[in-house]
């Protein structure tokens, strides 16, 4: 997989995960514009689409079972979130353990997407879009 720095949801070399916290970086999708002699800005809905693949592999053997949720919120920290997807890695993930995560475009109707981890009381993951995940062992 390659990942771009620009789309990376937690920052290089991964992010430790022992409390409940949303990911280091969250993606701007941008802000929905207003037509020309409209009285109202446009939806932030992207309508249909291919799906967006969400890489996230562990880095440092995770200790407890490490929830990972696909945010979508209008506020910049997360804070009016609505989950998208959600993956949970099994107690005592070794490293290299990944998940994939296919999101639809329109289920990403609001401005910014980032990731919360929960659950796990160590380890280090890493985690962005990508352009397509490894099928085989995953």
């Amino acid at each position: 997989m390659i990942f771009s720095a620009q789309q990376m949801f937690t920052e290089a070399g991964g992010q430790t995960v022992n409390t409940t916290e949303d990911s280091t970086n969250v993606i701007d999708l941008g802000a929905a514009g207003t037509p020309y002699g409209a009285a109202a800005a446009l939806s932030n809905d992207p309508g249909p689409g291919n799906p967006v693949s969400i890489l996230v592999q562990v880095t440092s053997a995770i200790t407890g079972t490490l929830v990972v949720k696909v945010l979508n919120s209008a506020a910049e920290n997360l804070s009016s979130e609505t989950v998208v997807a959600q993956y949970t890695f099994p107690a005592t993930a070794a490293a290299g353990s990944q998940c994939a995560i296919q999101v639809l475009p329109h289920q990403l109707d609001q401005r910014y997407l980032g990731l919360e981890f929960s659950g796990a009381t160590a380890g280090v993951v890493e985690a962005g879009i990508t352009m397509g995940n490894q099928s085989n062992g995953i």
